[in-house]
């Protein structure tokens, strides 16, 4: 049984909760735990959502920067590729996803949280890549997620800088998606993946698959990723029922079974 991370399953959303107090530092153990309760997340049929939540008072203050002292060139070359494919194993979760930022989430903690597919912070929220600070860069797909999500010049300022941003410039630069009272953060997330409970679960993996893939190609291979994915879901049980449905019922009224 893990030791710091949990998936809770509670009406139809999984949470994957972290617990190393104070800071929910991402030492090694950490990461393979969250890689295992994602891949579990993601497996299990009863989970429609999945919430990433670090507790009332931070989400994640980064890596373990005191185990990472001693590393040496070797050891992190054996350790970085694990360290990059733990953290990607949320964003490989086929279902969406939402991290429930309160208080610091920085370095990994911010890494973490840009493997989902949205983001929610409390007010008093404080975010950023501070790992110039440390004499290195990010490492867990800070590089590469963050000028995705938010472009390249503001990605430079963040990682170059190693600043932190309030919750009002993240939500203003597209960094986070919902800013919310501290107290109100963890149930936000659930109001905003919840509309996905119930819905086509096959339908919602492959559009996740169709944008996540196509950002990562060229125009003509992504529109391939989704002509691909569309015709596919002509075999499944929820297609031939929401179609049915439209057509004799009027939209929105379907009931899928994730078939």
């Amino acid at each position: 049984m893990a030791e710091f991370v949990r998936l809770e399953v509670d009406g139809g959303i999984g949470t994957i909760r972290l617990e190393r107090p104070p800071m929910n530092a991402l030492n090694a153990q950490v990461q393979e735990e969250i890689r295992a309760a994602a891949v579990e997340a993601g497996e299990r049929r009863d989970v429609s959502a999945v919430i990433v939540y670090g507790g009332e008072k931070v989400f994640a203050a980064g890596a373990d920067i005191k185990q990472m002292q001693q590393m040496t060139y070797t050891d992190m070359v054996d350790r970085s590729g694990a360290l990059q494919s733990s953290l990607s194993a949320v964003a490989r979760i086929p279902k969406p996803t939402v991290a429930a930022i309160t208080g610091y989430a920085l370095g990994g903690g911010l890494e973490l949280a840009l493997c989902c597919d949205f983001r929610v912070c409390g007010d008093n929220a404080k975010v950023g890549q501070p790992e110039i600070l440390l004499g290195i860069i990010p490492g867990a797909g800070g590089t590469q997620r963050l000028p995705r999500l938010v472009g390249p010049a503001k990605a430079k300022d963040l990682i170059f800088s190693g600043r932190f941003v309030d919750a009002a410039e993240a939500l203003a630069i597209g960094l986070v998606d919902q800013v919310v009272a501290p107290d109100d953060v963890y149930s936000a997330a659930r109001t905003m993946v919840g509309r996905y409970v119930g819905g086509p679960a096959y339908a919602l993996r492959a559009a996740k698959e169709a944008i996540d893939r196509g950002l990562e190609s060229d125009l003509d291979t992504g529109l391939e990723i989704e002509r691909l994915q569309f015709a596919a879901l002509f075999a499944t049980q929820d297609r031939a029922e929401g179609m049915r449905s439209f057509v004799e019922d009027g939209p929105g009224k379907a009931t899928f079974e994730g078939k």
